[in-house]
């Protein structure tokens, strides 16, 4: 197909099939852009290729953009929506939504069946056993709520080998903030009590949660148990504190995640309000730009990928409007074999389920508006920082680099990258130098950069708008002389030196620094950039976090080289061994702490081999002669 030639989109229809299933949009480059489900794949394809001329906008460029659709017929609606949250987060299609990795959404867990329940952070769908609560908007209404529940329901908080090792109570029941289950003798019934009480307080179901406490402050009261009951009254104070936090929207006990939407034209921001138990709980924005599909096909796209995603399923899904009434039913199906509970679709019209919907949308808008005005401040930012530097692009994309070594072993390099000024840490990188034994910063430097940008010069990776490395003129050169003998000639490349003490002021009192240096090609003087200026703390930040990054991985190496290099030189001990020893004890200082009896305890550890490894940290002392 030349440029001139249009996408014959009417051939193409009467070749689709009546049939339910996926159809994928090819551009002209084969690259997939959009992925769609349908229950009639051939009227589905045939709405955006109306002969009367369809209105919305994104009808018009379809034929100039479109190479091919192909489709995938399935047995029925319910495995097409299986098939579109497949091929959407394997293909990464240009106009679909996109949610990130479910580890960003985050749950806790408690699991009543173990000997010792606590509370865990979970980040993935699934991730262990036991009782799920969320999910959480934020970090910090996770921490908030991990605050009250350490501090005034007092189960352990200590990870299992640690429990299991433990010899004495540790800090947090000096606080009174654990009854120290590692080592005292304590009631399994009281503690049991704890953890139920800790669940209804995550279920919501504070009000039946005070009513039991204050029945049981004042039976401590009587009967003269004022320690106990002040501990009644203090977790009676925190749940009423949390309640208050939460407001009211609706009646009755149904879960309800109620949605709402804002659209101007391609970008868009979609809403979630947790509602359980009547109360609002929480409520998170997910914003996309260059969506220029129908909303009710992305809204119905992006419930699939978001229920997916491990988040939790209610029993009530509330839609600012209608998706198609076969989707729905097919969706309702898919999310009640997820939730293993019946699940109901709405598009309320009227009364309290609606004033949730309108409070979603308002959210959404007030989403947007808050998104729209971040972009402006970012855009503020980098044109600053575009006109210090003199580079000929806005630096949207910024890679940081830097070594790290230790007298000269164990050389790393790290990658660390910001998407508009922000961190994108699934593309920050760590580097292991092969070729360089001794301390050599710049060669490690080139041997990283030759490494990262060869495969740009190959055409496997995107380059970046700037390339920030650690350092002076010299690693400068060494950046310029890497991307000379790739022939990449239009990377943008600065060095960013440290401050330095100023000289003139060693005999006074107060100890001053220069300002931060930025080497640029061609110039032999560095830019300075003034002390409080937004673009000198993004490069800061950005240098900070490359450095800290390799520093990170080159501690990991050396722990990891000192724990081989001990556990190695005792015979008997092989890979396996190792994996069951630091499995079981958690650190090579407890290995070494461990009795005889105790490593007899380990899983694959028999008693010969116990004996080995107690003589070798515990060899016994030399007799005179």
């Amino acid at each position: 197909m030349t440029s001139e030639e249009l996408f014959d989109a009417q051939a193409r229809i009467k070749t689709l099939p009546n049939e339910p299933g996926c159809y994928l949009m090819r551009d002209r480059r084969g690259r997939i852009v959009y992925i769609g489900k349908a229950k009639d794949l051939k009227a589905r394809v045939r709405t955006y290729f109306q002969p009367g001329g369809d209105p919305r906008p994104f009808v018009r460029w379809l034929p100039r953009v479109l190479s091919e659709i192909e489709t995938i017929v399935t047995a029925n609606e319910k495995d097409a929506f299986i098939l579109e949250n497949t091929l959407i987060k394997e293909h990464k299609p240009r106009y679909n939504v996109q949610l990130k990795d479910d580890k960003n959404f985050l749950s806790l867990r408690i699991d009543p069946d173990e000997a010792w329940p606590r509370v865990r952070v979970q980040r993935k769908k699934n991730e262990g056993k036991g009782r799920k609560f969320g999910p959480y908007h934020s970090a910090h209404s996770l921490r908030q709520t991990l605050k009250v529940l350490n501090k005034h329901f007092q189960l352990r908080t200590c990870p299992d080998h640690v429990l299991a090792n433990r010899t004495r109570p540790c800090l947090q029941y000096q606080i009174k903030r654990c009854p120290a289950p590692c080592v005292l003798d304590i009631d399994p019934e009281e503690y049991a009590e704890d953890v139920r009480r800790t669940i209804l307080f995550l279920e919501g179901r504070g009000d039946e949660l005070v009513d039991t406490l204050r029945e049981k402050m004042l039976a401590a009261s009587e009967d003269l148990h004022f320690e106990l009951a002040a501990r009644y009254r203090d977790q009676i104070e925190a749940i009423e504190k949390a309640l208050q936090r939460q407001q009211t929207v609706a009646d009755g006990d149904v879960e309800r995640d109620a949605f709402g939407y804002y659209r101007e034209a391609d970008r868009l921001t979609i809403q979630v309000l947790f509602v359980r138990r009547g109360r609002l709980e929480g409520a998170r924005a997910f914003s996309f730009a260059d969506q220029e599909f129908p909303d009710d096909e992305i809204l119905s796209s992006f419930l699939n990928l978001y229920y997916n995603a491990g988040n939790t399923i209610p029993k009530e899904i509330l839609l600012p409007f209608a998706i198609d009434d076969d989707e729905a039913q097919g969706f309702e199906e898919l999310l009640g074999e997820l939730a293993g509970h019946r699940v109901h679709i709405q598009t309320p019209q009227r009364g309290a389920r609606r004033a949730l919907v309108e409070t979603a949308i308002q959210n959404a808008h007030h989403s947007f508006q808050e998104e729209h005005s971040r972009e402006e401040r970012t855009l503020d930012l980098l044109e600053k920082l575009q006109y210090r530097l003199k580079l000929s692009t806005l630096p949207r994309r910024i890679e940081g680099y830097d070594i790290s070594n230790f007298q000269g072993r164990q050389i790393v390099g790290s990658r660390v990258v910001f998407v508009d000024a922000q961190p994108s840490k699934s593309d920050y990188r760590h580097y292991k130098i092969r070729t360089r034994d001794g301390q050599d910063d710049f060669g490690s430097m080139r041997e990283v950069l030759l490494r990262r940008f060869r495969r740009v010069a190959d055409g496997d990776d995107d380059a970046p708008d700037l390339v920030v490395v650690d350092g002076g003129k010299g690693q400068l050169g060494q950046a310029l002389a890497v991307m000379e003998d790739l022939g990449l000639h239009d990377i943008q490349v600065v060095a960013l030196a440290k401050s330095r003490v100023d000289k003139s002021g060693f005999d006074d009192h107060e100890v001053t620094r220069s300002a931060e240096r930025v080497f640029l090609p061609g110039r032999k003087n560095p830019v300075l950039l003034k002390q409080n200026s937004a673009e000198r703390f993004l490069l800061e930040r950005l240098r900070d976090e490359a450095h800290d990054f390799a520093i990170g991985f080159h501690k990991s190496l050396r722990r990891k080289q000192s724990l081989r290099s001990s556990l190695n030189e005792i015979p008997g001990v092989g890979p396996a061994t190792k994996r069951d020893l630091l499995r079981h004890f958690g650190s090579l200082k407890k290995i070494k702490a461990a009795s005889l009896q105790e490593l007899q305890e380990v899983s694959g550890v028999g008693p010969a081999t116990a004996t080995q490894i107690h003589s070798f940290f515990h060899p016994a002392p030399t007799q005179d002669p």
